[in-house]
């Protein structure tokens, strides 16, 4: 008899139209990995944007959770990166299994960086953090952001003019531009892709250990755009928002030590992978916030 368990409701609204099937099997998902794995269920499950969940305790008493999580590009090698990645800076990971990319991993305390009221001391932090990743070079397997950013260049000429924006059309195509003169030289150390401050958490055996990653092999200056993108209402807090971006920005490239002319061609990058996915979702317009850090960063 499987687990009763309530799926949230975020989790429901993200995948019910593209991943039902794979919403119905959670339950027996669970049941399947509480026994395989030997753990007892500890808690209301969770979710984040595409996971659920699930507190756990392993038969030694280690507190744990189990994410489970559909397979994709962006989740079949996070095992494989949170365990090649220094164990000081990432959450552990305890069980996977590569078939369904099913995790077990450390439980860490329920705080995030987003929690830090200093938004400026969090960004620190997070670059701190980014400097120790960016050392490692990426496992061989780990999909290749050359291959991204070849493709993202070859989508544009049809998504780009979907714009109805002039002005925002003639954007795309210079962050397009800024980006293919990074392209040659793509870079080949383990990146996370989605380092923002909800995705570092508080722990007992270090302040803050990263978590989540979507793995892939390329230039760390493709890292920064999250940083700068997330805690937005702290920026526009300051009154000066091109201001706020511009310093948040430099902070992260201070303290990790990354080439300024590389940083912008790949956050260009960023930003123009942001562009693509909405505009071929139908927005007609770049988002605000988008558009407000490629002012800042590129008028």
């Amino acid at each position: 008899m499987h687990r009763v368990i309530e799926i949230p409701a975020k989790l429901i609204r993200n995948h019910r139209e593209k991943a039902s099937d794979w919403l119905d099997s959670l339950p027996g998902a669970v049941e399947r990995y509480v026994g395989e794995w030997d753990l007892t269920v500890d808690g209301d499950v969770l979710s984040g944007e595409a996971s659920l969940i699930v507190p756990a305790v392993r038969r030694d008493g280690t507190a744990a959770m189990l994410k489970l999580q559909s397979v994709n590009d962006e989740s079949e090698s996070e095992a494989l990166a949170l365990r090649t990645w220094n164990h000081d800076d990432v959450v552990e990971v305890y069980e996977d299994d590569p078939e369904t990319s099913t995790l077990l991993l450390e439980r860490l305390e329920p705080r995030t960086l987003d929690d830090l009221p200093d938004d400026v001391e969090a960004t620190r932090i997070l670059a701190e953090l980014l400097t120790h990743l960016m050392a490692v070079p990426a496992p061989p397997g780990i999909r290749r952001l050359a291959d991204i950013a070849g493709q993202m260049l070859a989508d544009a000429p049809a998504i780009i003019p979907l714009l109805a924006d002039p002005a925002e059309r003639a954007l795309a195509r210079r962050l397009a531009d800024r980006m293919a003169e990074a392209l040659p030289e793509p870079g080949d150390r383990l990146l996370h892709w989605d380092l923002h401050y909800y995705n570092v958490m508080a722990a007992k055996r270090q302040p803050w250990l990263v978590i989540d990653p979507k793995p892939l092999a390329g230039d760390p200056a493709f890292e920064l755009m999250p940083a700068v993108w997330n805690r937005w209402d702290d920026l526009v807090a300051t009154g000066d928002l091109s201001r706020a971006i511009r310093y948040r920005f430099d902070l992260m490239l201070d303290v990790t030590g990354i080439e300024r002319e590389r940083a912008l061609a790949w956050t260009a990058g960023r930003i123009l992978q942001n562009v693509l996915w909405f505009t071929e979702d139908g927005d007609t317009r770049i988002e605000a916030e988008l558009k407000a850090v490629a002012d800042a960063l590129f008028s």
